[in-house]
């Protein structure tokens, strides 16, 4: 098995031109995570940029709003064709069906492949301190089984989800969802701030499908070498 394919690479800049000539040094990843900095800046134009050379695209502006809001959000970007698409799981049912009837409807319409919705459960930079702090009953592993349940009940794709609660959510959901999962540091790298974190080969044998990896490949002298260096280690 190539598990580059099972890695995704997380663009951290903004400077379209340099996510371009680091993704041409990648082209065999399982798709290319362009975030809400990258958004912001570059807009859809930007996306294109790096779509345009056959890589698949994680669009990872986490959605969050009210429904009709998060729907029509959702239509202005559609025509990019994301391979995969997130949305926030604490957005509530009613955001989440009609995230889900949206994404449907507009891609059969348009005759394009429906992405891969992904849930966003609890972000990897929060802890039970955080919880502690935003009023929050129970602990972090409760709250992500709480929403990995909601993000079946209203059909999404798959979860985001640290590697720390991949055992358990594959305990109470089975094999219904995708996992993705972020917060993945190769042996003796730096945590920067991701808090819940663990190593590829760790998150692969506990249930992870794609493994959301950054600077230990982007901010490489060799991003080449250190993506094959970690799809060996896995």
């Amino acid at each position: 098995m190539n598990f580059k394919e099972k890695i995704i690479v997380a663009i951290d800049t903004i400077d379209s031109n340099q996510a371009l000539s680091l993704t041409k040094t990648i082209p065999d990843v399982g798709a290319i995570k362009l975030g809400l900095e990258y958004f912001c800046f570059n807009g859809p134009e930007g996306v294109k940029l790096i779509s345009e050379t056959g890589v698949k695209i994680f669009l990872d502006l986490k959605f969050h709003d009210i429904p009709n809001t998060v729907s029509g959000a959702l239509k202005a970007i559609l025509h990019l064709q994301p391979y995969m698409l997130t949305v926030h799981l604490s957005g509530g049912y009613d955001m989440l069906m009609m995230t889900n009837e949206t994404v449907t409807e507009y891609c059969l319409k348009n005759s394009i492949k429906k992405p891969i919705i992904l849930g966003v459960s609890v972000l990897t930079s929060l802890d039970k301190n955080d919880f502690l702090s935003l009023g929050i009953k129970g602990n972090v592993q409760d709250q992500v089984i709480r929403l990995a349940k909601l993000a079946k009940d209203t059909g999404l794709g798959g979860l985001v989800s640290s590697a720390k609660e991949l055992k358990i959510i594959r305990e109470e959901i089975g094999n219904d969802l995708l996992l993705v999962t972020p917060g993945i540091r190769p042996l003796g790298g730096e945590i920067n701030d991701q808090k819940r974190i663990v190593t590829p080969s760790q998150a692969i044998n506990d249930g992870a499908n794609f493994l959301v990896i950054g600077r230990p490949i982007t901010a490489s002298q060799d991003p080449g070498a250190s993506l094959d260096h970690i799809s060996k280690a896995i």
